[in-house]
């Protein structure tokens, strides 16, 4: 493992694993990869048994992979900080409001749509039960106790878990990233060359609700957008 990525979902991680990968630390492990990846037979049986509290080798979890961003890993970040001693880890952070406002019109509108049956064919087979329980144990009883809809307890909780995480990880292994940083800090950490393609913008609210066959929202109610 080179990067671990220990920053929450809904702050540019999509693009962050393509840049990664383009940068020569891929393959990198995303939630999308549980939910339609090509190694997702292996890899949803080993989050099952971790969203059930079972120790797991993070070695043998992550065997393929050379980076991860994103949720579910993001949840365990303290152990897989400690399990990967040599690779950097990368915080990703935006806005908070932004965050939330990314969350709610993404992660919260597919949960309510699949809770209430609303959800098309095509995209409710894409994420079995057993991923579904993944994702609710982990990201929403997990990260968030059950109380997203709690605005200022998950303000707090995005701020607290961001300086946990500076005070954890010794600053030479570190890089925070704010979304729109773009190539630079990672490139400098990792040591390789800043790439002369641009950063890459992946998967923006409205591009993760089509794939889940959801409608999109009102250009008002998107979070601010951020360019590299």
């Amino acid at each position: 493992m080179k990067v671990v990525g220990v920053g929450f979902g809904r702050t540019g991680t999509l693009s962050l694993k393509a840049a990664l990968d383009q940068l020569g630390v891929g393959p990198c492990f995303h939630m999308l990869d549980l939910i339609n990846g090509p190694d997702r037979a292996r890899d949803l049986p080993y989050w099952i048994r971790i969203a059930d509290g079972e120790k797991v080798d993070w070695g043998a979890v992550f065997a393929p992979w050379q980076s991860t961003v994103d949720w579910p890993a993001c949840t365990l970040w303290q152990e897989l900080v400690d399990a990967f001693p040599a690779a950097t880890v990368l915080l990703n952070v935006r806005d908070f409001d932004d965050f939330y406002r990314s969350c709610e019109n993404t992660l919260l509108a597919v949960k309510r749509a699949a809770l209430a049956g609303e959800l098309p064919p095509d995209a409710a087979r894409m994420a079995s039960p057993e991923l579904w329980r993944v994702i609710e144990k982990l990201v929403w009883q997990g990260d968030f106790r059950g109380r997203f809809e709690d605005r200022d307890w998950v303000r707090a909780m995005y701020h607290d878990r961001i300086a946990a995480i500076k005070a954890y990880v010794p600053p030479e292994r570190l890089v925070v990233w704010n979304l729109g940083d773009g190539w630079e800090p990672i490139a400098d950490a990792l040591g390789v060359p800043v790439p002369d393609d641009p950063f890459p913008h992946l998967h923006d609210t409205n591009e993760f609700r089509a794939a889940c066959g959801l409608p999109p929202v009102p250009a008002r109610a998107l979070p601010t957008p951020v360019k590299a």
